[in-house]
């Protein structure tokens, strides 16, 4: 029998994703958030939803692009710190040691140091609640070359991301893999 806890944010996986983005100034900013996924297939589009008082939320605003930074295991301690305090006040970058990179395709930076990034043109703004959702066309995706499996696109084991679990407010780790997609329901 299944027990009911109530209204809560719990999906799992939930993606760790480092947003990006420059401010009115040009001075790159990153922040944590785990309120992202995959929207749409066709055109390609993710969404990333942020509160209205974060700094990130303007710089977005302003900028009309954002990219996601995937962060590897390696990173989770830099990770947290990104979504700890606001780039309002602090200079990220400097305090980790990580690298803003600027994409060549949309007006915002990405973390150099990080394996995945996304490079997103907002194309949609949605106010839901406490949060609103950006919609962002993606308009490239970068790997590093180590991330590459052999299909030539990224590989999960290799990128090793980071997933939250929100209510447990707990980083873990990807786990093994158990079949392939599309494949596993033949045999049923």
């Amino acid at each position: 029998m299944k027990r009911s806890i109530g209204a809560k944010t719990i999906l799992y996986p939930t993606p760790v994703l480092i947003v990006g983005t420059y401010d009115k100034e040009g001075k790159p900013n990153g922040m944590t958030a785990a309120w992202g996924g995959i929207c749409c297939s066709s055109p390609p589009c993710v969404t990333v939803s942020l509160r209205k008082a974060t700094y990130s939320y303007g710089c977005i605003v302003e900028r009309k692009a954002y990219t996601l930074s995937i962060p590897s295991e390696r990173y989770a301690k830099e990770a947290d710190y990104f979504g700890m305090v606001s780039g309002k006040r602090e200079n990220k970058f400097e305090k980790t040691g990580l690298t803003p990179a600027k994409s060549d395709r949309v007006d915002a930076p990405y973390v150099k140091e990080f394996p995945l990034i996304l490079e997103c043109s907002l194309i949609h703004t949605l106010e839901i609640g406490l949060h609103t959702q950006f919609v962002g066309e993606i308009m490239d995706v970068k790997a590093d070359e180590e991330a590459i499996g052999e299909n030539g696109l990224p590989d999960i084991e290799k990128i090793r991301p980071i997933l939250f679990a929100p209510e447990a407010r707990k980083y873990y780790g990807v786990g093994e893999l158990i079949g392939d997609a599309f494949s596993l329901g033949k045999l049923v």
